[in-house]
This record gives structure tokens, sequence and C-alpha cells, in this order.
């Protein structure tokens, strides 16, 4: 009987052990990454071309929940108050933070990041393509090139995960 309950401690144990090793691991993987905006986990991304293929189901008015892992293609240079992430094949996804409650470095161009929020389509204005290219150091020429509204695969993040 005495081996028994030894047995079971040792079990419990070693059970409660690993437990405490995969939530370490959990805050090492966190570790690797600057978090912005609401406090979100590395768990679970969907992959950006995951992603591309539910912004390509979406109608003008639809909205989802999700969250995805990718690159920074561009960030705002002004201010890091937008940035676009890669969708691939030549694809983006224009970013915007919740409420204007955080921005991006200016220099996080190429970052690998996680975001979390909502996915949505939108047209924009040739007005704000423009301030967007001014916003990205585009020069006067390349900004004047601008004359047609553009569909848009939108986001809207509550928090952001980027590489280190």
């Amino acid at each position: 009987m005495k081996k028994l309950i030894i047995a079971i401690v040792l079990l419990v144990s070693v059970v409660a052990c690993k437990e405490i090793n995969k939530e370490e691991q959990k805050e090492i993987a966190d570790l690797q990454y600057v978090s912005f905006g609401k406090k979100i986990t590395s768990e679970s991304p969907i992959s950006k071309e995951e992603m591309f293929k539910k912004f390509d189901k979406l109608k003008k008015g639809d909205t989802i929940d999700v969250k995805f892992a990718s690159s920074i293609n561009e960030v705002c240079k002004t201010k890091g108050c937008w940035m676009k992430l890669d969708l691939g094949n030549e694809n983006e996804s224009m970013v915007r933070f919740t409420d204007y409650g955080f921005f991006m470095p200016l220099n996080s161009d190429n970052k690998d990041v996680i975001v979390e929020g909502r996915a949505f389509v939108s047209e924009i204005s040739v007005e704000e393509l423009q301030h967007y290219a001014k916003d990205a150091g585009k020069s006067e020429e390349e900004i004047a090139k601008i004359t047609e509204a553009e569909f848009t695969y939108a986001f809207e993040a509550d928090g952001v995960l980027m590489s280190e």
C-alpha cells in the first residue's frame, strides 16, 4: 500500500512538472516577440496564405475575427499608424489599429508579425491612397500617379506580436 501511494505521488509530481514546463515553453515563445496593443499569444495563428483564402471569400460588409502570421511589407513612416502585411502572390492586407490605440515602430519593415483582430474588405478612395503614399515617403511624382480607388483586404488589429 505504501509503495502504491509513493507511486501515485511520483506520478502526480511528474505530470505537474510537465505542465509547468509547457507553460514555461509558452512564455519563452512569447518572449521572442515585442507586444503592441492588447496582449495576445503566439499560439495558433493561421498562415498568410490561409488568410488570403479567407479574405477572398469575404464580401463588402462581412467581418471575421481571426489571428494570422505574416511579415510587414511597409509601415507608416510618419508615426507607425498603419502597416501592410504580405498575403503571398503580391497580395497585401492594410492593417490599422483599434481606436488608434497603439502604433508600430517606424523601422518595422520586413519584420515577422502575428496580428489578432477583425478582417474585412473595403474600397479605399484616391485621396486616402494618396495620403498613405505620402505617409510611406513616396515622391510627389509617385503620389500623382494614384488616380483610381482601390479594393483592399483590410484588417483592424487589437494586438500585434512582432519578432525582435
